[in-house]
């Protein structure tokens, strides 16, 4: 048993919409918190990595960010 099986930790999430439907959003667990990262939104929604700079998604919006509970 690890420390984090005792200790549940948050992740952060970013949820995009899905391009099949209104109603789905997909899911994409993000490394850092969620102020780590910047959202443009515009004709393409970015959301870039304020650490490195990298771009983590580019495409259709909205988008959120939101920490939540691990899984255990």
């Amino acid at each position: 048993m690890s420390q984090a099986d005792i200790f549940p930790t948050d992740t952060t999430t970013l949820y995009t919409p899905a391009w099949y439907s209104d109603k789905v959003r997909e899911e994409l667990e993000l490394p850092l918190a969620p102020g780590d990262y910047k959202v443009t939104p515009g004709e393409r929604w970015t959301v870039t990595s304020l650490k490195d700079g990298a771009t983590v998604y580019s495409g259709i919006g909205p988008v959120e960010i939101l920490r939540s509970r691990a899984k255990a």
